[in-house]
């Protein structure tokens, strides 16, 4: 996070809530008269949106007032898997058949395939 923010948060906001992945999340001490208070949230670690949990993600939208307490949310379900960041653009991204980036080629058509012919 850079400086700004940094400096933004320490004289502008109040610490709310922490989540299980250690990420802050903020309202602003004194909103203007008649705006709501802004919210946000400062990551641990990488800055990835898809790490916000979705009870958290209410609040900071506004779809929810109250600001979630520890173990708010839904129960995790046995057949839920945990978390895994956006790879796209690295190298950890997915590449079918056929990419560029995976040779260039691809199976044949099978027989199940006829091109368009005009008449």
């Amino acid at each position: 996070m850079t400086l700004g923010t940094r400096l933004f948060t320490w004289l502008r906001g109040r610490e709310v809530g922490v989540d299980h992945l250690g990420n802050r999340y903020y309202t602003e001490r004194s909103p203007r008269a008649g705006a709501s208070a802004r919210r946000w949230v400062m990551y641990q670690g990488e800055a990835e949106a898809t790490r916000v949990p979705p009870e958290w993600h209410a609040w900071l939208h506004y779809t929810v007032d109250a600001v979630p307490g520890p173990g708010a949310g839904r129960p995790h379900r046995a057949w839920q898997k945990e978390h895994q960041p956006n790879r796209t653009g690295t190298e950890d991204a997915y590449r079918p058949p056929g990419h560029v980036l995976q040779g260039g080629r691809r199976a044949r058509a099978t027989g199940d395939y006829e091109p368009w012919q005009p008449s």
